[in-house]
């Protein structure tokens, strides 16, 4: 579309979408305008399977001219999690040109006002759904996500993710009257009158600093929420994923543009090879909002010292589920098994720690030992992932040698349940697949709670022997308070042990999942009616998405004059 866009035009197209995003987050009801499903693409201007896939091929090689000021130099250099260099380059840019760039068009954003900033938010993701396969390759391809699971979660679920976060943004925005007629009493003389003007204004440029398992799932709520709020916002994206988040940049630039706006407002700053500009980036003047996902050591870091900016951050934590008893076994073993094996546990949100009484629990099917319940969810994996071709949609790729690595050390941190096995990918055959390690471990033991108090990212989980539910409560407790925790689970069919269970997360603030047996995950959350991450133990200091994740970045400057 090379048309001009008029803001009554986009208002008229996208108020709808917008009135049900609002009616969505205030019911929790489940709500999406993303089509999950391959087949409802191909369209109305969407791209279909066949045409996604040529879109992307048609990338490989290429250089992505954003067409961006200050660009001193081209980079590029990632290469699939299944194997094959993807040869694009990207604009590297001298930030002392493109900051002032991204400043000048901020007070005709401002002044646009927030629904027309939403309306060209949600232009922005109309086009991106449109093209759905073409980024479910770029995000299969950078993150190792199996195509199904890349299309979902990197397509319309991320988009669901920036869609909620503009609807919350608006909201907060015209929570305040853009104008009032101020009148006060003064009894016998005349009445003191005012005329006040409120404005919501940026704080300034938003940072979004991308992380290479979920670029765009991770990446949309901050980038729309600070754009949504009159924010320019740069996106550096993590080295080995920048293709998703450039072409995201790539369509914003373009409908800002067509929308009358400085297409400068949003911007890439891609990076050479060891050459960490997050630091640089995080602590200039200019940025004065930076959205972080990733490690807990760079979150702590940007918390610190990036103190001209209202800091947002996913970090890690140490996701926990109790097993202490169920009228369900063969539903939660197979409800733990996905949950374990979904995306080869890559997953900020996947369990590492299962906390199990050593004398067994209560099932629907007699009870069972500690032994058993561990065998048995080993047997639950090994089933879920005994084809090899099922396997492979189910666990996508070792997304980088350090996954690999912690894999492979586990193993030695107690006895194995479960070995983790490798699978040939026959489209991919030099792609890494590996399923899941469980390993056993006594929680009594010092040794032993080195490992499970510490997070290790990938597909490794710990069943850890507790003495009793009490001790596995606790143990939550701490676990969450020192570590943080993304989701919590647990299963139980005793009243009090439930009410425990769920003292210590609202105490603690940990998300927390009861008795999942069917078709709903720990580790998935769906925009609009679940909140990722509570912003209030250590794991994160946001919650995609709510009210405060948008307020702050923004203020509302007010005027008055005598009337």
């Amino acid at each position: 579309m090379a048309a001009e866009l008029t803001a009554h035009d986009l208002i008229a197209k996208h108020r709808p979408t917008l009135d049900q995003a609002l009616e969505a987050i205030r019911t929790r009801a489940y709500w999406s305008p993303h089509p999950e499903h391959p087949k409802a693409y191909g369209e109305n201007g969407s791209l279909d399977a066949a045409a996604g896939k040529a879109a992307f091929d048609a990338l490989l090689g290429t250089r992505l001219d954003l067409g961006q000021p200050g660009t001193d130099d081209w980079v590029g250099g990632e290469v699939s999690p299944y194997g094959i260099e993807l040869g694009v380059t990207y604009p590297h840019a001298d930030i002392d040109v493109l900051l002032p760039a991204m400043k000048a068009g901020q007070r005709a954003w401002r002044d646009a006002g927030a629904e027309l900033r939403a309306a060209v938010c949600l232009e922005i993701l109309k086009r991106i759904s449109d093209r759905t396969h073409e980024f479910a390759h770029a995000v299969m391809h950078t993150s190792g996500q199996a195509f199904m699971m890349a299309f979902q979660a990197g397509g319309p679920h991320a988009q669901d993710r920036g869609l909620e976060a503009v609807a919350y943004a608006y909201a907060e925005q015209v929570r305040t009257p853009e104008a009032a007629e101020w009148t006060k009493p003064q009894g016998k003389r005349d009445p003191l009158a005012l005329r006040k003007q409120f404005t919501p204004v940026p704080r300034g440029i938003g940072l979004v600093i991308g992380c290479n398992t979920f670029p765009t799932w991770n990446g949309y709520p901050g980038l729309f929420a600070s754009l949504a709020t009159g924010n320019a916002v740069l996106v550096k994206p993590h080295p080995r994923a920048v293709l998703p988040l450039a072409l995201t940049v790539q369509v914003a630039r373009e409908v800002l543009a067509e929308a009358g706006f400085d297409a400068n407002l949003v911007a890439l700053a891609a990076e050479r090879p060891g050459e960490g500009i997050a630091k640089t980036l995080a602590v200039r003047p200019e940025i004065r909002i930076i959205d972080y996902t990733g490690s807990t050591s760079f979150g702590d870091w940007l918390e610190a010292n990036a103190r001209q900016a209202e800091v947002y951050t996913e970090k890690a934590g140490v996701n926990t589920v109790i097993v202490h008893s169920t009228d369900d076994y063969k539903g939660m073993l197979s409800n733990l098994a996905f949950s374990l094996s979904l995306y080869s546990g890559q997953m900020c949100t996947t369990p590492q720690n299962l906390l199990i009484p050593r004398e067994g629990i209560t099932t629907d099917q007699g009870p069972r030992s500690y032994d058993e319940v561990v065998a048995d969810l080993a047997k639950a994996v090994d089933g879920l992932l005994g084809d090899d071709a099922r396997a492979n949609a189910l666990l996508g790729a070792i997304v980088n040698p350090d996954v690999k690595a912690r894999l492979e050390a586990a193993a030695g941190l107690g006895e194995v349940a479960l070995a983790s096995r490798e699978i040939g990918n026959p489209e991919f055959p030099d792609a890494v697949v590996r399923t899941p390690v469980i390993v056993k471990l006594d929680g009594a033991k010092p040794d032993a709670e080195a490992a499970y108090m510490s997070e290790c990212f990938g597909p490794v989980s710990f069943a850890v022997a507790v003495d009793s539910a009490p001790d596995a409560v606790e143990l939550l407790r701490r676990t969450i308070r020192e570590k943080g925790a993304m989701t919590v689970g647990a299963y139980t069919t005793d009243p009090e042990v439930e009410e425990a269970v769920q003292e210590v997360c609202l105490e603690e603030a940990a998300q927390l999942s009861f008795n999942l047996t069917g078709g709903v995950y720990v580790n998935q959350t769906a925009a609009f009616s679940d909140f990722h991450g509570s912003g209030g133990n250590p794991a994160a200091n946001a919650a995609l998405c709510d009210g405060a994740f948008v307020a702050n970045r923004f203020r509302v400057v007010e005027v008055r004059r005598e009337v």
